[in-house]
């Protein structure tokens, strides 16, 4: 039997998983085991100041929090920025036996994200402020935040894990938050030290990024990234995601979680479901089934969670016995959009 560990890196590399990957709730299971620092230097409090000073507040029922207090109010205090040290020894202490403890599991470690933590430090606005009036400022905090990452690799790779994750939302609802020439000029080189330096480690590059971001996608295929985390698709259009990326990239997706997940009913999930993996996937992998972590932030019912975990077994026993149908339009003539 192939195990997880496997099915996932063959997923990847579209080299015939013989299945679905998948990551669902405990009781359908998950070929996937999520590790990380602890204290996270990219942790997300509910309430509470992190690591470097920003004071979070909690957002409603969520898990999420949001900040309200930002610690660089000016990049010329960045010489005086707290940053937290990626390599104390108390952050790896407890992964020690990951490897082993994990046994046939494909090992996602979460490293530290580089657009995110930029406007938790700055503030969205003065973010998107310093891309014009200081990018070379700019530039500096990026580049501590990617060699923290490059550390962290470093430390993952040791330990015997597979992948490396972490989360940038670079979409609104119908585009990009900042124009894709400024993204490639100032953020694309950054991924792409990120990336090489997790293939040179031996691990799998995974992001996760909602909303809109079909500008950059491309960007980020050639920057080395393996698999984009996208909990939405309808904004973009699953067909246009089909036709443009299915085959270049691995997607790890699942039912949308502003639409069809809230409103839609059970047979229209199990449907969405067949939709995204048939148009998102290849006979030969791409594409890794998973579920929302924070079910009630999001509005999904217990009813909409079963069908779609139960769908996406199901699908995966088709694979696996040769009976499931993808479906490519590639070569599609029809306008692309929403569906």
């Amino acid at each position: 039997m192939t195990s997880a560990r496997e099915v996932v890196a063959r997923t990847i590399t579209f080299q015939n998983p013989g299945r679905l990957a998948i990551d669902l709730p405990d009781e359908y299971g998950s070929d996937l085991a999520w590790v990380a620092m602890s204290p996270s230097p990219d942790a997300r409090p509910r309430e509470g100041r992190d690591e470097w000073g920003a004071l979070w507040g909690n957002i409603g029922i969520s898990n999420l929090g949001e900040v309200k207090e930002f610690p660089l109010k000016d990049l010329s205090d960045l010489v005086r920025l707290v940053v937290p040290d990626v390599n104390a020894p108390c952050r790896w202490e407890h992964l020690g036996g990951v490897r082993k403890a994990f046994k046939d599991k494909f090992i996602i470690g979460r490293g530290i994200s580089i657009y995110e933590r930029v406007h938790f430090l700055r503030g969205l606005a003065n973010t998107w402020m310093d891309i014009h009036d200081s990018p070379d400022k700019l530039g500096e905090l990026l580049d501590i935040l990617v060699e923290m990452n490059l550390q962290a690799i470093k430390r993952y790779a040791r330990l015997g894990v597979d992948g490396y994750f972490f989360t940038d939302d670079w979409g609104l609802q119908q585009r990009l938050m900042i124009s894709p020439k400024k993204w490639r000029e100032i953020w694309k080189p950054c991924y792409e030290r990120i990336y090489r330096a997790c293939h040179e480690a031996g691990l799998f590059t995974f992001l996760h990024s909602c909303g809109h971001i079909v500008d950059i996608l491309d960007d980020l295929i050639e920057a080395g990234l393996d698999v984009i985390q996208m909990d939405q698709q309808e904004n973009m259009g699953v067909k246009l995601l089909s036709r443009r990326f299915a085959g270049r990239i691995t997607f790890f997706c699942p039912v949308d979680i502003q639409n069809t997940m809230v409103r839609g009913t059970p047979e229209e999930i199990r449907a969405y479901c067949r939709k995204i993996v048939s148009l998102l996937g290849r006979p030969e992998g791409g594409f890794i089934a998973m579920w929302y972590s924070d079910p009630a932030g999001a509005g999904h019912a217990p009813t909409a969670i079963a069908a779609m975990c139960e769908e996406f077994l199901r699908i995966s026993g088709e694979i696996a016995n040769g009976s499931f149908h993808f479906d490519s339009v590639n070569a599609a003539t029809e306008e692309d959009g929403a569906g």
